[in-house]
């Protein structure tokens, strides 16, 4: 019998063993990293949660990916949640970028280094690092592509925006402004659906606020269906002076296609060109199709593996290497960034096939 609670005991002590060694994953004990991403609502996200897995495949930390799925509440939740279970690190893409502030803050609390990955964090000194690509040559190179790809003076040019929350949008615009708004003040194009940017179309420099203004009248809050909306009520109120031939600054490309959708269905719409960026999948079909006539292509791969190089760094205790600073209203952030690449019907298979980002398999009519 004594033999028997011998074994017994033994038995449970194993049990427990293995137990606890099962708590070493994501699902439970300690995690070395912990990343939060916006939304599982749009492609971008999800595709930025693979190249996190393809990532970390083979290494030696431990990670766990929540969503906040664009919700601030949700979103410090999450990063309590890590916080909990003892990062050292924390990579996090703000759903909006001052109500994250207080997340962060907590982190940085519990001495944890803060990542802002993609998107900035502002109004807090409690950021350490900033990897993103260039938004403002994002921008700069959306309107680019309209101005090099549009002929003759008053072309119609409709306006729209990511969402007022979120600093890229304005870094966007700024970027995209610098282009465009020469060629506004000489007639090349004509403002077709805000007041606010006709009202400053002789202006080369727009203060933050100015921006916000206009973003407040052409906002798609990165939704497709709002998109789609602003883009019906804007033709159905535009006489035909402001269709024919259109230029159209699309802030991404979810909202891209919708805005393409909604004008290659006015008649009165002869031909036009739509901006775009993030080269999701069902982007690439449009503008193989001729649908979507770009996008900026941000390669995920060399965003992550930046975002994870320098947490890696942070852990082996060395200092990360960073490229550059961003003001975020309250300190200097360094950063580290990541080139662009214009894609449109010309480059596609030699930007995102060749290159492995996607397999030809995955598209239709692709030459």
């Amino acid at each position: 019998m004594l033999k028997k609670v011998k074994w017994l005991t033994y038995f449970a002590i194993l049990v427990g063993a293995i137990l606890a060694l099962a708590g070493c994953g994501n699902s439970g004990g300690t995690i070395d990293v912990g990343i939060v991403l916006p939304t599982k609502d749009e492609p971008r996200w999800v595709q930025d949660e693979q190249r996190f897995k393809d990532a970390l495949a083979d290494s030696d930390y431990s990670t766990e990916i929540l969503f906040s799925q664009g919700s601030s509440a949700k979103e410090k939740e999450n990063v309590e949640s890590l916080l909990n279970k003892g990062i050292k690190v924390l990579i996090i893409t703000p759903h909006d970028g001052a109500a994250a502030a207080s997340a962060v803050e907590a982190a940085k609390k519990e001495g944890v280094t803060v990542i802002a990955y993609d998107r900035l964090i502002t109004d807090t000194d409690a950021v350490d690092y900033y990897v993103t690509f260039d938004s403002m040559a994002v921008g700069a190179a959306q309107a680019q592509y309209l101005l090099d790809n549009t002929n003759g003076s008053d072309v119609p040019l409709y306006l729209y925006a990511g969402a007022s929350s979120d600093n890229n949008a304005f870094l966007f615009f700024e970027g995209a402004w610098k282009v465009l708004q020469p060629k506004i003040a000489d007639g090349t194009f004509k403002i077709a659906n805000s007041s606010e940017a006709e009202a400053l179309q002789d202006s080369d420099q727009l203060t933050r606020d100015q921006i916000g203004k206009i973003i407040g009248q052409v906002t798609t809050n990165w939704d497709a269906n709002e998109a789609k909306n602003k883009a019906q009520t804007h033709l159905t109120a535009s006489g035909d002076d402001l269709k024919g031939d259109v230029a159209i600054l699309a802030p991404n490309d979810g909202t891209s296609r919708a805005i393409a959708d909604v004008f290659s269905s006015d008649d009165a719409i002869s031909n036009y060109f739509v901006t775009g960026q993030d080269a999701e999948k069902a982007s690439i079909q449009y503008i193989i199709d001729g649908k979507q006539s770009m996008t900026v292509f941000k390669d995920v791969r060399t965003l992550v593996k930046d975002a994870m190089g320098m947490a890696v760094d942070i852990l082996d205790g060395k200092t990360p290497e960073t490229t550059g600073e961003y003001d975020n209203g309250s300190i200097e952030v360094k950063a580290r960034q990541t080139d662009i690449i214009v894609v449109d019907k010309d480059n596609v298979k030699a930007e995102l096939i060749d290159s492995e980002y996607y397999d030809a398999s995955e598209f239709t009519g692709l030459e």
